[in-house]
């Protein structure tokens, strides 16, 4: 069995899952903000609420690392799963505050189309979360499907921002836009840093 040698500190797993999942629910309402732009400042607070519950989670994982003597995985592997984890939420974060920050009055229907992209492989990094520690040839294809996600993300960011240069006619929109649409890029960049960190356990390991 996987890791049945070592002896296993089972709440790193927990941690990792916990982490992963308030991820996700940081992209999530990062998709419902662009899909139901209402109160931006409220929903933009919401997201920020959650990413200071990630901070927190990631410290966990530290203090514990720093305290375990024998970890389940290698504790470089931890920190940078810890880490990558924490980089999306930052990110998604980073998003939200830009819409309040330029105080944008719509969402664009490629901004739409990111969120969209970046909750799905938020979502499909949280599956390879929970299979951490397990035996599961399923972690290869949640990182297809991040891989994949990634590449989309790319190609409408892509699209996007050579649209602006085509039809934006102010050059502090085509600024503003630009950095919106490079972070969702990074957003689903950073997925795709977990999903090969999970990757390098499981080849470690299996």
């Amino acid at each position: 069995m996987l890791f049945g040698l070592i002896p296993q500190e089972e709440a790193f797993f927990e941690l990792f899952k916990q982490a992963a999942h308030n991820m996700i629910e940081g992209s999530r309402l990062l998709k419902v903000m662009m899909e139901d732009f209402q109160s931006p400042i409220e929903q933009a607070q919401k997201i920020k609420d959650v990413e200071h519950i990630g901070d927190g989670l990631t410290h966990d994982i530290a203090r514990r690392l720093n305290k375990t003597f024998i970890t389940p995985i290698d504790r470089e592997d931890i920190h940078d799963l810890a880490s990558a984890l924490d980089d999306i939420l930052d990110v998604t974060e980073a998003i939200a505050d830009r819409f309040v920050l330029y105080k944008v009055k719509q969402p664009t229907e490629m901004s739409i189309k990111l969120a969209d992209i970046l909750y799905r492989a938020s979502v499909a990094v949280g599956r390879g979360v929970d299979l951490l520690g397990l035996p599961h040839p399923e972690m290869k294809k949640c990182s297809v499907e991040v891989n994949s996600l990634e590449n989309e993300a790319d190609r409408v960011s892509r699209d996007a921002i050579s649209g602006l240069f085509e039809k934006e006619i102010d050059p502090i929109a085509v600024i503003k836009w630009k950095e919106i649409y490079e972070n969702f890029e990074a957003g689903t960049d950073r997925c795709e840093d977990v999903a090969n960190i999970l990757e390098r356990i499981t080849l470690k390991h299996h």
